[in-house]
């Protein structure tokens, strides 16, 4: 669990950072999930910018909540297709 100092420095870094991975239109699949957790392990703290063509038939939240699941990390901060992830 993140403390709230923490949680609120890992904030102001994802405010200057660019997204390193976006979902296409192929969604969430294997391959997304797995190139998530290597760069978890590499570099902690990253953002993903979901694209709209990549939520046929889920939503942001039930996208996010199954990388946060899969790869044992927490949400940093939201907003709108783009979050940001911190392990």
């Amino acid at each position: 669990m993140i403390n709230k100092d923490k949680l609120d420095e890992l904030k102001k870094e994802s405010n200057l950072m660019q997204p390193i991975v976006r979902i296409g239109k192929n969604g969430l699949n294997e391959n997304a999930l797995k190139e998530i957790q290597v760069l978890l392990k590499k570099r902690r703290h990253i953002k993903i910018k979901a694209l709209s063509n990549s939520l046929q038939n889920n939503s942001i939240d039930d996208m996010i909540s199954k990388i946060v699941d899969e790869c044992k990390c927490t949400l940093v901060n939201k907003i709108g297709l783009t979050f940001t992830i911190y392990k």
